[in-house]
């Protein structure tokens, strides 16, 4: 791999790349130049080798122990916006709310990534959703390169959308995606995407370290990702019915306000985020029954 144009980086801090500021370093840590450097780079690691693909760190514990294997983050050359009739092109990188600004301007709708978290690779990989829209709803096609390095392109019947998950191939690393969307008047998508953003704040810490939902709705979703009116337990409310909200364990907390945010109060471990969390699920099965699932990814290896 002598001829590879990215910037490759061993024992690399991965802290400060995650909104929870928690976390060891990368055994090996790969920033690809573009499409074919990363294709390389992938095809030219021993196949043995694990690969994680790392978005912004929105949606993300990573244990204090670090990772073995190769961590990937795309950059600039993964970034990119284009909008033609209503479809929307954008690269992995692209923050999610950057693309909803976007394609705003040229009267599209896709205003539901607005208050979402991260990159659209991790969107798409989670099927991300708000205000009862989701990726599934808008999804063209999606574009990866493959473990072995070959590209592929893959439908949202590929993928198998559900609510918060996906069918990417394993060590596939998503670099694009393309999405259809309505058309819709630019101010008034504005007027929209400000109106959810007051209410986001209004209800979530958004001024604390947290990696965003801690766990899904143990139940009212349907496999393709859309909300079922039939149930409408949030895991909040099963949280507060644990009498978890506000927990503690170290300088880890779930948020008084927003209990199903785990937070970093300042200076927490990856261990004590992840054991506050493992005990909310623990309270919340033995008080009301439902199993808790995790939405934020939790990686890499405990300190021994």
């Amino acid at each position: 791999m002598t001829e590879l144009r990215g910037v490759l980086t061993k024992d690399r801090p991965l802290a400060d790349l995650t909104w929870l500021r928690v976390g060891g370093p990368a055994e090996l840590f790969y920033q690809p130049a573009d499409r074919a450097d990363l294709a390389e780079f992938l095809a030219g690691l021993d196949p043995k080798t694990p690969v994680f693909p790392m978005g912004v760190g929105s949606n993300l514990i990573v244990r204090d122990g670090g990772m073995r294997g190769a961590v990937l983050r795309l950059g600039r050359g993964f970034n990119g916006i284009e909008i033609e009739g209503d479809k929307v092109r954008v690269g992995a990188a692209a923050l999610d709310a950057h693309v909803a600004r976007k394609a705003a301007e040229a009267g599209l709708d896709l205003t539901f990534l607005r208050t979402i978290p991260g990159a659209i690779g991790g969107a798409v990989r989670m099927n991300a959703g708000c205000y009862g829209v989701y990726v599934a709803d808008h999804l063209v096609q999606a574009t990866a390169i493959l473990r072995n390095g070959q590209e592929v392109t893959l439908t949202p019947e590929d993928l198998n959308l559900r609510y918060r998950q996906s069918a990417l191939p394993k060590g596939a690393v998503l670099v694009e995606a393309v999405f259809q969307a309505p058309s819709g008047d630019p101010d008034a998508l504005a007027a929209k995407m400000e109106d959810q953003l007051a209410k986001r704040d209004a209800t979530q810490p958004t001024k604390d370290r947290t990696a965003g939902s801690t766990f899904r709705n143990p139940a009212g979703f349907s496999s393709t990702g859309r909300a079922d009116d039939t149930h409408e337990e949030k895991a909040w409310a099963v949280i507060d019915a644990a009498g978890m909200r506000g927990a503690t364990r170290g300088g880890a907390q779930m948020s008084e306000k927003h209990s199903n945010f785990l937070i970093n109060t300042g200076g927490a471990t990856a261990a004590e985020l992840e054991s506050l969390g493992e005990e909310v699920r623990k309270k919340v099965f033995q008080t009301t029954g439902h199993s808790l699932h995790w939405e934020v990814l939790r990686v890499g290896r405990p300190i021994s």
